[in-house]
């Protein structure tokens, strides 16, 4: 792998003998952006210390606390996130006040 974590592998194709690459990315980073690593869902009064990568929002949200790494995060708290928004980031404490979130672990 280079030092960006990527590679590029030969295939031989066996049914015309020929070669192909691909890039390849370790399975790190991609299995995790796909959930893979699982996460948990949050109601009304409950809350995780993460560290999370992405909240979805399944239901509208309130959230009462939300920490980490995005500069003026509080600015998410008491207001009320539509549902199908997602935040990226990397997030050590939500807090739902009301709602319904999926949190993925980091």
């Amino acid at each position: 792998m280079g030092q960006a974590g990527f590679g590029v592998q030969l295939l031989l194709d066996s049914n015309t003998g020929g070669c192909r690459s691909g890039l390849v990315m370790p399975r790190g980073d991609s299995y995790q952006l796909q959930g893979q690593q699982g996460g948990e869902v949050l109601g009304n009064s409950e809350s995780s210390t993460g560290p999370f990568r992405w909240i979805q929002v399944i239901q509208d949200t309130t959230f009462a606390t939300v920490e980490g790494n995005l500069d003026n995060i509080d600015t998410l708290e008491a207001t009320t996130i539509p549902a199908g928004i997602g935040i990226g980031g990397i997030f050590t404490n939500v807090s739902v006040s009301t709602g319904l979130v999926i949190a993925y672990y980091a």
